[in-house]
């Protein structure tokens, strides 16, 4: 048994669902993120909201898997501050829908100053409603810049409650940096990029299991829906105890996601 935390199921087809359920899924999230294109207008992501709100969730249960999300405006998207301001207008109809836990994935890709702005309007809003954060960091030669950029964005909300929120697709060079900060940490499994299971696992044996998740992030890319129960045998086979591997992909995740009173497992 374990939870997804972080997959972009809209890019999926059922047969992964069903194999995400034979392999123990018990619990998915999914965070509202870039749809392989960019939209061409809000109505887009207001359709898009309906999907993650309505129709994953229904898919999902024919599995048995429960399905939640998050909501933002994806930062491959924000760079346009007009229009991420209109999607933005768009979300506070959705924060009641009973699956909704918070905002995310929020963050940076190319680290613009208008990435910032709409990325700072997002922690305000979070802020707001009291809602937990879930952020994304930008890929590749851009990662320690735009950690870096994250954390001092973050620091400068005085209210932010640090153990809300969780810091994405964190790597060897930055992982340290998000937990000496007090945030929660995802570790994101992908075949040829972020981490590999054996990266992975040397980072929670070098930092420990508190504040640290993994996740698959399975998206429209190459990218594996099975990922963490494939990293859950590599830790098996790592001579990791079943206490050890379910702390890291079901007690963690789980008690993360329990801080928005919508989660119930």
């Amino acid at each position: 048994m374990y939870i997804e935390p972080h997959a972009h199921m809209v890019s999926r087809t059922t047969d992964d669902y069903e194999n995400l359920a034979i392999a123990g899924c018990e619990v998915l999230c999914e965070p509202a993120f870039w749809a392989g294109f960019d939209r061409s207008s809000p109505a887009g992501f207001f359709d898009y909201f309906c999907q993650l709100t309505d129709t994953e969730p229904k898919r999902a249960a024919k599995y048995g898997i429960q399905h939640y999300c998050w909501l933002c405006i994806n930062p491959k998207e924000a760079d346009d501050p007009v229009f991420a301001r209109e999607v933005m207008a768009l979300i506070p109809q959705f924060l009641d829908c009973p699956t909704v836990l918070g905002i995310g994935e929020i963050g940076l890709n190319k680290n613009t100053r208008n990435e910032l702005a709409i990325f700072e309007e997002h922690v305000q809003l979070a802020v707001d409603r009291d809602l937990p954060i879930l952020i994304h960091t930008p890929h590749l030669e851009d990662k320690l810049k735009g950690t870096r950029l994250t954390l001092d964005l973050l620091a400068s909300f005085s209210q932010l409650e640090r153990s809300k929120v969780i810091i994405d697709h964190v790597e060897e060079h930055t992982i340290g940096q998000v937990l000496d900060a007090g945030y929660w940490a995802g570790m994101t499994l992908y075949p040829h990029s972020k981490c590999s299971s054996n990266r992975a696992i040397d980072m929670l044996e070098l930092y420990g299991p508190e504040r640290l998740w993994m996740n698959s992030a399975c998206d429209w890319g190459v990218s594996d829906p099975l990922a963490v129960p494939r990293c859950m045998l590599e830790m098996k086979r790592r001579q990791h105890s079943a206490a050890a591997i379910d702390q890291i992909v079901y007690h963690n995740p789980r008690k993360f996601l329990s801080q928005s009173p919508r989660f119930i497992q």
